[in-house]
């Protein structure tokens, strides 16, 4: 009979030797015109980071060093950021992150759902001959121990473990929502319901798909195929692979709690799909807090990412009328707030704010340049935006619909496109 010392050796090895396949390819559409230049795994975030910096960030932290990210729609920051930021691993030691564009190597078609990229690069997979292969998303913001996950995946014996996490039933009609059994087997799954199923004796509540797979690796192969061969599937894991296995095979939910890395204040585990204007403000703006709701301090679980060398954050100025600074806010190396009030905003590098202006509650990207006696409020300014002396945005939503984009709660998107500005080449 196993120990428990022997149990941990065996999950750090399989986790080890297993393969992640990151899929980021998609655009994200309800992000406007903020991925009008980008994917959406590579839109900036927090003050420095990319969004996908959070699944490679918790894959090398857990072990998990065999990693391929693939890659579709307006890729080329994304593939960029990658080859400066992730090229730290070691190939002597089996480590690596590969890109995988798609490359039509199974038929004449690109990536037509997150099974399609799967099976598209089965042939990588099989070569690397991974036991376990772990799928993720590289869109959403949380800090997970895969091992744990990989641990719970040994310990039931499943064919398909599927991680998820409680959210609010009202929050949950956009996501993919898990029945389970009293020992967490799937009993059901469905995909962006009308009408969420509440968790068993939590009724204000349903367990939410996180778009984290582990598979036992042959098997995925097998289902992969299968689906492929499908004429009516979508080739999607959320529509039609779960749907598929869940009344067949051995499919285990593993529960968001038992593998976070550092709880909210509250007690409960961070995750967020910033996939709306105003769910990326929020969550960025949120950074600023004086107790944030995530935790980017937490020297044990750092969040790698590519940082450009560039030199402090300068406030200058202390008149009266023109003083230089920032309050609960976060800025960035690079930046220069002039004569300037930032409050309760981040501003990621490069960042320019002149004399006599004041940004609130905002998100202000790299490279932009505020002019002075400039008012922006519930704004998110994207890379490399000018803005104009004197100009006010986010004080009249109707003046701001007029020329930007202004969300369901008041967020107005400012983009160089917008202000008839050149767009960056590299975003």
């Amino acid at each position: 009979m196993r120990t428990e010392p022997d149990i941990g050796r065996v999950v750090s090895q399989l986790t080890k030797d297993s393969f992640a396949l990151i899929l980021a390819g998609g655009r994200g559409t309800r992000l406007m015109q903020l991925t009008d230049e980008r994917a959406k795994p590579a839109v900036p975030f927090g003050g420095k980071f990319r969004l996908i910096d959070f699944t490679l960030s918790n894959c090398v932290n857990s072990g998990l060093r065999r990693i391929g990210v693939a890659t579709q729609y307006k890729a080329h920051s994304l593939i960029r950021h990658i080859q400066r930021g992730w090229s730290f691993l070691d190939g002597r030691f089996n480590e690596f992150v590969q890109l995988l564009p798609a490359q039509q190597q199974v038929r004449e078609a690109w990536y037509e759902g997150t099974a399609d990229a799967v099976f598209q690069n089965i042939g990588l997979l099989r070569r690397h001959a991974p036991p376990l292969v772990v799928i993720l998303s590289g869109d959403h913001i949380y800090k997970m121990d895969y091992g744990r996950l990989i641990a719970s995946h040994i310990t039931q014996q499943a064919d398909m473990t599927v991680a998820c996490v409680e959210i609010p039933v009202a929050e949950a009609a956009g996501l993919g929502v898990m029945s389970v059994s009293a020992d967490w087997r799937v009993t059901g799954f469905a995909e962006k319901p009308a009408a969420p199923e509440p968790m068993p004796g939590r009724p204000g509540f349903a367990l939410v798909n996180m778009g984290v797979y582990v598979f036992n690796a042959e098997f995925l192969y097998e289902q992969l195929i299968r689906d492929a061969d499908d004429p009516r599937s979508q080739h999607d894991f959320g529509r039609n692979v779960i749907p598929h296995i869940v009344p067949r095979y051995r499919v285990y939910a593993h529960r968001f709690t038992e593998s976070c890395v550092g709880m909210q204040p509250d007690g409960t585990p961070y995750w967020r799909d910033v996939g709306t204007i105003d769910a990326y403000w929020e969550a960025n703006v949120d950074l600023a807090r004086v107790v944030p709701a995530l935790n980017l301090y937490d020297a044990s679980w750092p969040i790698w990412t590519h940082q450009e060398q560039l030199p402090p954050a300068k406030f200058v100025f202390d008149d009266e009328a023109r003083r230089g600074m920032a309050v609960d806010s976060l800025v960035s190396g690079g930046c220069i707030v002039s004569g300037a009030l930032v409050r309760r905003s981040v501003l990621f590098s490069g960042v320019r704010v002149n004399h006599y202006s004041r940004v609130e509650d905002s998100v202000i990207l790299p490279q932009c340049e505020i002019g002075s006696d400039v008012v922006l409020k519930r704004v998110v300014l994207d890379r490399g935006c000018r803005i104009p002396d004197g100009s006010r945005i986010g004080v009249d939503a109707a003046w701001d619909r007029e020329r930007f984009h202004v969300s369901e709660r008041g967020v107005t998107l400012v983009t160089p496109a917008m202000l008839g500005q050149p767009v960056f080449a590299v975003r």
